[in-house]
């Protein structure tokens, strides 16, 4: 656990120095015991792969304090019971107009596009956080077999519900956007909607499935 002061205001918790499942399970816990029993001076989180940041209330608590409690709260969530996983489920129809880089990420790996959309479809990944626009959930870890740079020049629009790869993530665009991730699918499913009680389909700490489905399975999908 290493502390760095982001202001004077705003700790940075680390809880590792790789991407992965041990240091995403170290900051969903921590995420969860503070949001469960806050502490008076708290004032907001925000997660990311390998780290936590914590904004305090300077006038209820200085960097010292704060970072001695954060420990206590880590310590305890190491004895904690293991909390339960949603899984959610995405239907995808990958390659074609849907997924336009299948077949070059296909040729960049010495595959075919359907060895492509099974490794793919094969892998249960974990929401590791969501950023860049609401309801985009990073999700890893993509096979190494597929693992695929970003493009070299980003697009200046990508359909909402794409699912895209770069590097070892992979994640499903939940709006329209501008975007450098290659895309191998597109999902019938609303990622986020605001009249919803949780906005977001997929939620941080989520485990994820996706399911490749036909075009005709996807158009009965975006009309019901």
């Amino acid at each position: 656990m290493r502390f760095c002061a982001a202001s004077d205001q705003t700790l940075l918790v680390y809880l590792g120095e790789e991407i992965g499942l041990p240091a995403h399970e170290r900051v969903l816990n921590l995420l969860r015991a503070l949001q469960k029993d806050p502490p008076e001076w708290l004032r907001n989180l925000q997660p990311a792969c390998t780290s936590l940041m914590v904004t305090f209330d300077l006038c209820k608590v200085d960097q010292g304090g704060a970072e001695q409690l954060l420990r206590q709260y880590e310590e305890r969530e190491k004895t904690a019971r293991p909390r339960k996983t949603r899984t959610v489920e995405i239907p995808v129809c990958y390659g074609g107009e849907f997924g336009p880089d299948l077949n070059d990420v296909a040729e960049l790996h010495g595959l075919k596009p359907q060895e492509v959309i099974a490794l793919h479809s094969s892998q249960t990944y974990h929401a590791y956080f969501l950023g860049f626009a609401p309801g985009f959930a990073y999700l890893g870890d993509l096979p190494e077999q597929i693992s695929t740079p970003r493009l070299e020049i980003p697009r200046k629009r990508v359909p909402a519900g794409s699912v895209g790869i770069a590097g070892r993530q992979t994640a499903v665009y939940p709006f329209s956007t501008p975007g450098g991730w290659r895309l191998i699918g597109q999902t019938p499913l609303k990622m986020f909607r605001s009249d919803r009680k949780a906005m977001a389909l997929i939620s941080i700490g989520d485990e994820v499935k996706f399911r490749a489905i036909s075009r005709e399975q996807f158009q009965k999908m975006e009309s019901a």
